[in-house]
């Protein structure tokens, strides 16, 4: 039986009214950004949710006070709005801070990459992966479906710290099994296996690797696709062993390149253990656009969607 698209907040906010029935020292904030689950949290729960309105510098603030007092937060708005309006709140409050005193405050940032697909450059999340990875102190995840999304929700209940969790906005396809625990610890997953080329992928993009694989598979050329979603401290030595099993490795994000994102975990990778193989980056360019289309056709902008990535493996091979 196929297992129904389902939206990455939504499940993510069932499975937290769950636990914050059995935990009280979970508090949850918003930027005047709602759901209907987000509606039953806050009637069932108002002890424990404010909705600070349009003020994202505020909600990092709130979020930072909370849990110094020994708070578990999470703090909820559109993704572009929550790293970007309020990145020296972060800076300050919480990585600072969390310097000096332990803190478990997650920012949940809906909007991944284009996922707002009509809403243009304001509304698309391509910094998000660079810059949040830039700060110490703070986790980046970045689930690739609606199951992992969903079992997030105990590991940011379990790993104190600061997290910065990147959901699409669109409804997905649910890409593994019904429990990802078991290599949540090692933040990354190898789904597919081949010889010829390897596409290390994050979030959507691993969606986009998976449809690759299979028309490459048809061309007889066997590919594997690794998703990472754990972009700051994944298992390192172990990803790079995967890696150096393929002459060819292409990393794909959606998000943009050469400014400190996947690409930039994976070249490092290469230089720290010494790894031979060809590395090509996809993803976005260095500019904005404003056209507007399908997903697909947006990535095809940036040379970033199936048919420019399918371009680009023909070529090498």
């Amino acid at each position: 039986m196929d297992i129904p698209k389902k939206a990455m907040r939504d499940v993510f906010l069932s499975a937290l009214i769950e636990r914050m029935r059995e935990n009280r020292k979970i508090f949850f904030l918003t930027a005047d950004f709602g759901s209907p689950v987000l509606d039953q949290l806050s009637e069932m729960f108002p002890d424990r949710f404010i909705n600070v309105g349009i003020a994202e510098q505020n909600l990092i603030n709130v979020a930072a006070g909370l849990a110094l007092e020994n708070f578990t937060v999470y703090a909820y708005a559109i993704a572009p709005f929550i790293t970007m309006r309020c990145y020296e709140q972060i800076k300050v409050n919480l990585a600072l801070m969390s310097q000096l005193k332990s803190m478990n405050v997650n920012l949940i940032g809906v909007g991944a990459g284009f996922s707002y697909v009509v809403s243009g450059p304001t509304h698309h999340s391509i910094e998000d992966i660079s810059i949040m990875r830039t700060l110490p102190n703070i986790e980046v995840l970045s689930p690739p479906d609606w199951v992992m999304a969903r079992d997030m929700v105990d590991f940011t209940l379990n790993c104190t710290g600061l997290k910065y969790l990147r959901l699409d906005s669109q409804p997905t396809m649910a890409i593994y099994p019904q429990d990802t625990s078991s290599f949540n610890e090692k933040g990354y997953n190898p789904i597919k296996k081949g010889s010829a080329l390897c596409m290390i992928t994050t979030g959507y993009m691993t969606m986009q690797a998976l449809e690759l694989n299979k028309i490459l598979s048809l061309e007889g050329i066997e590919s594997s696709v690794i998703d990472v979603f754990r972009l700051k401290k994944p298992d390192c030595p172990a990803l790079a062993e995967e890696l150096s099993k393929h002459k060819l490795v292409i990393s794909m994000e959606e998000a943009f390149t050469g400014k400190g994102g996947l690409d930039s975990l994976v070249l490092n990778l290469k230089n720290d253990f010494d790894l031979p193989f060809k590395f090509k980056a996809v993803g976005i360019n260095d500019s904005y656009k404003f056209d507007l289309g399908s997903r697909d056709q947006l990535l095809e902008n940036y040379h970033a969607g199936l048919q420019s990535v399918l371009g680009l493996i023909r070529r090498f091979l």
